[in-house]
């Protein structure tokens, strides 16, 4: 019983540490959020896990089969003034590069929702 529940609490950290991927552009530290990708016939929609965030906080840049998103996720105004005991949800520069299927997109919309900012991309060419 005793290593079942370690093993599930090593199962419970790595998918944590695997959700919340940090990297480095330069000496930035940034995190990627994790994203959902979904694909239809009108086009693709991209749903990005970031809590307490601002639609203003993001960037969303269209390349050639590459979404590029930037952004920022702020400290709550009343814990930058606090004692942090525990901080395991990232904070601070997003980036994150998500490749996208093959065929041509354009940007239709994108919205903050439930904490998930929502992208969608319309098909412009046939579908392949």
């Amino acid at each position: 019983m005793w290593l079942q529940a370690c093993d599930m609490l090593d199962r419970a950290d790595h998918l944590r540490r695997q959700f919340f991927q940090l990297g480095r552009i330069g000496r930035t530290l940034v995190w990627e959020p994790p994203v959902d990708l979904f694909e239809s016939d009108w086009g693709l929609l991209i749903r990005a896990a970031v809590p307490d965030a601002v639609d203003q906080d993001f960037g969303i840049y269209l390349e050639p089969a590459v979404l590029r998103l930037t952004g920022q996720r702020r400290l709550p105004i009343a814990a930058r003034e606090s004692f942090i005991h525990r901080l395991e949800m990232p904070y601070g520069r997003i980036e994150r590069a998500i490749s996208l299927p093959e065929g041509s997109f354009e940007l239709d919309s994108h919205s903050y929702v439930n904490g998930c900012l929502e992208i969608r991309l319309r098909r412009t060419g046939p579908q392949v």
